[in-house]
């Protein structure tokens, strides 16, 4: 009879067994997930860019164009947004007192005093509607004027610092 070998089942660690089998297989399910999300966020930003150019880039390349796009957007959220409903009010406004003073004109019928009273009337509302706007614009600057770090919030603090400014011209200025 030939000799046998004494073989005794090998018994495996725990860690053995996770460097082994789980940690390659956990490495495995983590890229798939990063593929997965870098081939969406590929598709949403060639959709927001309107260009398909992005699709051919490698993945570092995408990651970069996928950056600068976002870097754009923020900064055209940022750009200062000029009053657009106020600005459009004042054109329709416009547009409508045109528009009365032509139909005024082409009527036969229409008195030139009530013409020109209704015609008044239009021009001085636009001028008050011009100068309340011009008061909220003002408004908003105050506002927005950022305080000095040293400010406690307090009227007299502004009241100084105003007069720092701009020194009455017969008091003398010192540094104390």
């Amino acid at each position: 009879m030939a000799p046998q070998a004494n073989i005794e089942p090998t018994i495996v660690s725990k860690t053995q067994h996770y460097l082994k089998v789980k940690k390659p297989l956990l490495e495995r399910q983590r890229r798939a997930r990063m593929n997965k999300c870098l081939d969406t966020l590929k598709t949403l930003v060639a959709e927001f860019q309107g260009d398909d150019a992005i699709l051919r880039l490698d993945k570092a390349e995408m990651l970069e164009a996928a950056l600068v796009f976002m870097r754009k957007q923020v900064v055209q959220q940022q750009a200062p947004v000029s009053p657009l409903p106020m600005n459009s009010f004042r054109n329709g406004y416009m547009n409508a007192v045109s528009e009365i003073s032509r139909v005024m004109a082409c009527s036969s019928t229409m008195s030139v005093d009530i013409g020109k009273t209704v015609m008044t009337h239009l021009g001085v509302e636009f001028q008050r509607m011009l100068q309340s706007d011009q008061h909220q614009e003002t408004q908003l600057e105050f506002s927005i004027r950022p305080a000095s770090p040293a400010s406690s919030g307090y009227h007299s603090d502004v009241e100084e610092s105003e007069s720092a400014a701009s020194p009455k011209p017969d008091s003398m200025w010192r540094p104390w």
